[in-house]
């Protein structure tokens, strides 16, 4: 079989576009499966990466309720509305004084 060069670069042009297409259509079901009422959901690994801390540290703020949280199909998952009040009222949190620094 034998196709020119303006033919093999027409037929790679479209091949593209279909790509493009797919890469659209994958980009809508993650942005789909990983929101809930509209919201962005964040998993364990997305907080560990953004907030720099260590997989304990997470626990420790789950299980304190300080960070909301939500198990969907065994898998913990975080609105990004609650995360950013969570990192709010931790900034807020003001020092304790001891006697010596009066």
């Amino acid at each position: 079989m034998n196709i020119d060069k303006i033919e093999f670069i027409a037929w790679m042009e479209r091949v593209m576009q279909r790509f493009d297409i797919l890469k659209e259509h994958l980009r809508d079901i993650q942005k789909q499966r990983n929101t809930i009422d509209g919201e962005e959901l964040l998993d364990n690994q997305d907080l560990l990466l953004m907030l720099k801390i260590s997989h304990r540290s997470l626990q420790r703020y789950r299980s304190s309720g300080k960070l909301p949280y939500y198990t969907i199909s065994g898998k913990l998952y975080y609105k990004l509305s609650d995360v950013h009040q969570f990192v709010r009222e931790s900034f807020n949190v003001p020092l304790q004084r001891t006697k010596d620094n009066k």
